[in-house]
């Protein structure tokens, strides 16, 4: 009897630690990366929308947050919002179509601190303070100000 007893527990356990990682994969989903940032503005401004990318790095917790709990949402209420990240080789065409590397896209922004939240409108050029950092009681009333700048500039 206990025999089968510990092999149930056993079993239990094996399945929650299979189902485990998935869990925590799920919660971090990242934002999609553009493979052209003129076409990514492009849509958003087929929109009405400016383009929000996010500078992240991979590892940094406090981009798991905004991503997670502020920029996710975003993206699932219409906002157009993509991520390029810090030291990431991938390629990506620019908003004047000439291809780089994330990184050299980060580099060229002048952005040092992840995360760090752009806004961009027409002619790829920013329309909204940017939000740096993600260590703030406020950070969701900073995004929201920032996100409604951008819009109005957008709209002008």
């Amino acid at each position: 009897m206990s025999g089968d007893r510990t092999r149930r527990q056993l079993v239990a356990g094996l399945a929650a630690l299979c189902v485990a990682p998935m869990t925590v994969q799920a919660a971090d989903a990242p934002l999609p990366a553009p493979a052209s940032l003129a076409g990514a503005l492009a849509a958003a401004l087929a929109r009405s929308q400016p383009l929000v990318v996010m500078a992240s790095l991979q590892g940094c917790p406090f981009c798991q947050i905004v991503r997670t709990h502020y920029l996710v949402p975003e993206l699932a209420a219409g906002t157009p919002v993509v991520q390029i990240d810090f030291r990431d080789a991938r390629s990506v065409r620019d908003f004047d179509g000439i291809a780089r590397t994330h990184d050299a896209l980060i580099k060229a922004w002048h952005v040092s601190v992840a995360p760090t939240v752009l806004f961009f409108g027409r002619n790829g050029r920013e329309v909204a303070e940017r939000l740096t950092g993600g260590d703030s009681d406020f950070y969701g009333a900073y995004l929201e100000q920032r996100l409604a700048q951008a819009r109005a500039a957008v709209r002008a």
